[in-house]
């Protein structure tokens, strides 16, 4: 009996041996691959980790935080998460709801009374759940130019929202909403008594230990191991300042690194549950994780996913299967960095990819890292997206037309003091050959105007980088002797300049002398 007991424990100590041999060669695999991808896509720098089980089997920094300063990244770089705050806000929203104080069909609106939509009906029947699964029948990215570096608070700008258009009917489609989020961070704060930051930090940075974990990214001006920000203009980088996206709120307002975000991802393998307690329980946890707000896949996509057979939006989360299971994600932009968090339940697998760049590397990464513990084989992903990256990294600047025609007055005509309902006031000054355009809420948005033709203008924003150049173009009354209205076309996918028309308000052009008089 001894030697068929010691023989089954060699057996079984063998077989681990073996088994830890093989997880070892993955993750050094990876490795390898990792470092390649990063100097193949020319990104700055990336901190990983990897998660399986209750351990995190992988954590480790690539490339540079600051490329000037040559200073390291490592799995403590802070990183801004951004949209992967939604995830947060959601699972806020779960603890009320599983206290009995609210319900995922609440009406927002009971909540925030001052809380308008583009209609009434919605607006009277626009709940929780809708929210936060972007069905609220606005566009993708609708109003965000109200929020990104503006001084507006979150309930100024949840106030905007009558003004936007409906762009699909209420319910049917996807549209991705940071203003809905925003709206989210209040009723945590209505309901719970405490500012959204307080309440984040009650239940889930205090208890999960989550030291290095910020909202605010005035938090990070202290600290020394802070990743810098990189856009990738035509192969070249170009380093940006942080911009302050504090009124945001729930839907991108958290910093962290590799070592805390493991701790979420921990807790959210686990369950909603924290070395024995229930944080969430597991119906607010399928409640999370379920299709709201459904995908359609393209001929193109089930071809080089063919494994793939749904995707969907469900609160906080992307959902999709995978090589037979079932993938829950999202990633986070923020000008100069994107992350991305994965999770795949079933297999207690999960990772964080942390990127100072504005670079979509995370994609191949992570389909790389899922192959890897989920297939038998893969293909080589960085490779095979790099071109796209790098096709929408080129930015040509606007050529004037060879017989442009004049702008249609003179200097002072275009002028003065223009007020947009939705967005606030603009200011142009200058000359008609070099003008200067100023969106009165940010500093950012301070751009460069010149001619291009007749009574169309080139403009480009200096302070954003990553935005190609646009055109401002102005509307003359019908007898063409003054201006009424400009409106900007700035193409890119993140900031829908043509929902603001800014209307010419009446002003008096001041001189020097009279300034000095006044």
């Amino acid at each position: 009996m001894k030697r068929i007991a010691f023989f089954l424990v060699f057996i079984i100590f063998s077989q681990c041996f073996v088994y830890a041999q093989y997880e070892e060669a993955k993750l050094d695999s990876l490795n390898a691959y990792f470092a390649r991808s990063l100097k193949q896509w020319s990104v700055p720098g990336m901190a990983i980790g990897i998660v399986k089980g209750d351990s995190l089997i992988f954590a480790k920094g690539y490339g540079f935080a600051n490329i000037k300063d040559q200073q390291p990244v490592d799995k403590y770089t802070i990183f801004p998460i951004a949209s992967n705050t939604k995830a947060f806000t959601v699972a806020a929203m779960a603890i009320l709801v599983d206290r009995g104080e609210i319900s995922w069909n609440t009406k927002v609106v009971d909540i925030l009374p001052y809380f308008q939509l583009y209609s009434p009906y919605v607006t009277a029947h626009f709940t929780i759940a809708d929210m936060l699964s972007h069905r609220s029948g606005l566009k993708t990215f609708s109003g965000d130019l109200i929020w990104y570096g503006s001084d507006y608070s979150r309930e100024e700008v949840i106030k905007k929202l009558p003004f936007l258009k409906q762009a699909y009917e209420f319910r049917t489609k996807f549209g991705y909403s940071n203003i809905m989020y925003i709206a989210a961070s209040e009723v945590i704060a209505k309901v719970s008594g405490m500012s959204y930051e307080d309440f984040l930090r009650k239940n889930f940075f205090d208890p999960l230990g989550m030291k290095r974990t910020y909202t605010s990214i005035n938090d990070l001006a202290k600290l020394k191991n802070v990743c810098t920000p990189y856009n990738n203009i035509n192969r070249k980088l170009i380093p940006i300042e942080f911009v302050n996206w504090d009124n945001i709120g729930g839907a991108g307002c958290i910093n962290s690194d590799v070592m805390d975000m493991s701790k979420w991802i921990k807790f959210q393998l686990n369950g909603g549950i924290w070395h024995s307690d229930t944080i969430i329980s597991s119906q607010q946890i399928l409640e999370m994780r379920s299709p709201h707000t459904n995908f359609t896949l393209s001929k193109g996509y089930r071809k080089l996913w063919p494994s793939t057979h749904f995707k969907a939006y469900a609160m906080g989360w992307s959902v999709m299967d995978y090589h037979g299971r079932k993938i829950i994600s999202h990633s986070g932009g923020y000008d100069g960095v994107i992350t991305y968090t994965c999770l795949v339940p079933e297999d207690k697998l999960g990772f964080v990819i942390l990127t100072n760049s504005t670079s979509s590397l995370y994609n191949p990464l992570s389909y790389r890292i899922l192959d890897s513990f989920l297939a038998k084989d893969t293909i080589d992903w960085a490779s095979l997206f790099l071109p796209y990256q790098q096709h929408s990294e080129e930015i040509s600047p606007i050529s004037v037309p060879a017989k442009s025609i004049k702008p249609s007055l003179k200097s002072k005509d275009y002028l003065g003091l223009y007020k947009s309902k939705i967005y606030g006031n603009a200011l142009i000054t200058g000359r008609v050959n070099k003008m200067k355009i100023q969106l009165l809420h940010t500093k950012l948005w301070e751009g460069i105007i010149r001619p291009y033709n007749a009574d169309t203008f080139i403009i480009e924003f200096p302070k954003v980088p990553s935005l190609p150049q646009g055109f401002i173009r102005f509307k003359l009354n019908a007898d063409k002797t003054k201006i009424e209205s400009f409106v900007i076309d700035v193409p890119n996918p993140d900031f829908d300049f043509t929902e603001f028309t800014f209307k010419k308000l009446n002003w008096i052009i001041m001189s020097e002398e009279n300034k000095k008089q006044k």
